[in-house]
């Protein structure tokens, strides 16, 4: 597994220099991200993205390489209260996540946390149905896949999908976004092949305090950009 420093860390505090990173939207993140990763240009590169948000990003991505474009679905599973607070992330293929030192934290019990367990594996299945509409994944056995989203917070959502696209044999899984902490980023070279993240602010305020245009991705949108490629 291995680092690949392509990010830009900085920080914003009381007498340092104020730097910032701004995305004007996910589709010039997108852009951005394309320009680092023109090296991953081949026959054998496959790009897959984290709906909703990733889909835009990845498809800029996508199309500079001229790859193929697929989703690979994971639900985070928000706290109680506090839904963008994950506590751990579910994928297809039986995948689950769990932040117990957050569980144990937040004292969700057992019962709770099954029931947001259901709740977004239904929601996992319906967005596989609505985006796909049936079709098979792509296939991505023996190829370089990248993992696409328009940024990080915890990571447990991109580990959940690391663990899946395992299971499905890829040479190489190459983790690829606009913005993340530097932990969260450094958290994720033990699971990935390489990790590209553009900027890695401090402090890091969320993903959306990056992006000048945040608006929530449809599904109507992720179809249609599928259908596209």
């Amino acid at each position: 597994m291995q680092f690949i420093p392509t990010g830009r860390v900085f920080d914003e505090g009381v007498g340092k220099r104020v730097h910032r990173v701004i995305f004007a939207d996910r589709s010039d993140a997108g852009r951005q991200l394309a320009a680092k990763l023109a090296g991953y240009s081949g026959s054998d590169t496959r790009v897959l993205a984290l709906p909703r948000g990733g889909v835009p990003v990845a498809f800029e991505v996508a199309s500079a390489l001229r790859a193929p474009l697929d989703v690979c679905i994971v639900r985070k599973l928000g706290a109680p209260g506090r839904e963008e607070l994950a506590i751990g992330a579910i994928a297809s293929g039986g995948v689950k996540v769990l932040n117990r030192e957050t569980i144990d934290e937040l004292r969700v019990d057992d019962t709770t946390l099954s029931e947001i367990v259901r709740r977004e594996e239904a929601e996992l299945s319906r967005r596989d149905e609505t985006y796909r509409g049936g079709l098979p994944a792509l296939d991505v056995a023996g190829c370089t896949v990248l993992l696409i989203d328009d940024g990080l917070a915890t990571g447990a959502s991109m580990y959940a999908a690391i663990l899946t696209l395992r299971a499905r044999s890829p040479a190489r899984i190459v983790v690829a976004v606009p913005v993340a902490p530097a932990d969260t980023v450094m958290q994720l070279q033990h699971y990935a092949d390489e990790v590209v993240c553009l900027a890695m602010p401090r402090p890091f305020r969320g993903v959306g305090a990056w992006y000048t245009d945040f608006t929530q991705t449809t599904d109507e949108e992720v179809r249609e950009i599928l259908h596209a490629c």
